[in-house]
């Protein structure tokens, strides 16, 4: 059993920046694909950013590509979410997700989920 229990999300000005964390309970953290995703008032979830085991390759949704950098550090089983120049579109909760299979941008894929942080971005 995967726990993930994210961090650091909160009130921005357009423009801003937040740094997201997400740290895992599991003795073999570096065996997991890491991923955010993040879901608006009244719309469905959606694919942000993905990492894979080893930090080698990272995946971004178009729509935060430039602006967002996904990282993970296994010694301290945590990944986190830099998002810089913030948007008002940005608003939504964000979810750090975990696998063992291999890196994608899909949900269903994510076997194990946190409970959400919250960012809102203000214009």
């Amino acid at each position: 059993q995967v726990q993930l229990v994210e961090s650091g999300g909160g009130l921005v000005q357009a423009g801003g920046s937040l740094r997201l964390s997400c740290t895992a309970s599991v003795r073999t953290f570096s065996s997991y694909t890491m991923a955010w995703f993040r879901q608006a008032p009244g719309k469905e979830r959606e694919f942000v950013a993905a990492i894979s085991w080893s930090g080698s390759r990272t995946y971004y949704a178009d729509s935060v590509k430039g602006r967002f950098t996904i990282s993970r550090d296994n010694a301290k089983n945590l990944v986190t979410l830099q998002m810089n120049s913030l948007k008002p579109q940005d608003t939504a909760d964000y979810y750090c997700a975990a696998d063992l299979g291999g890196i994608t941008t899909r949900q269903l894929s994510y076997a194990y989920w946190g409970q959400g942080t919250q960012v809102t971005v203000s214009s």
